[in-house]
């Protein structure tokens, strides 16, 4: 048996990679909803407070968040993975998650009116 080379050791590594971030899933965009943003912080302060504690860096955060809500609902809107979604539902002032789902009216015709 001839030893590895390390062409096939580099393949062997990228080959790990590759199954480590499929399993991982591709992002998606979700909705948050969370506890009401508390008196004298901005909700984009407190969203980005829910995020970074759940993702690890501000960064990180400001690249998935996408939109803040605070006038009928209090949450946001972000661009997670899988594994970011579970972390950010186990933050203490979230109160859901739902995926985000573009809807469409079946018919555009109601009681004869267009």
């Amino acid at each position: 048996m001839t030893p590895p080379t390390a062409t096939s050791l580099t393949l062997l590594v990228l080959a790990a990679i590759t199954m480590v971030a499929a399993a991982d899933g591709p992002p998606a965009t979700y909705l948050f909803f969370v506890d009401p943003t508390p008196p004298g912080v901005t909700c984009m302060q407190y969203h980005l407070g829910i995020l970074t504690a759940a993702l690890g860096s501000e960064e990180k955060a400001k690249a998935a968040i996408i939109y803040n809500y605070k006038n009928v609902v209090s949450g946001f809107s972000a661009r997670v993975t899988p594994a970011e979604l579970e972390a950010i539902k186990k933050q203490p002032h979230v109160n859901r998650a739902l995926p985000s789902a573009t809807l469409q009216l079946m018919s555009s015709n109601f009681d004869g009116v267009n």
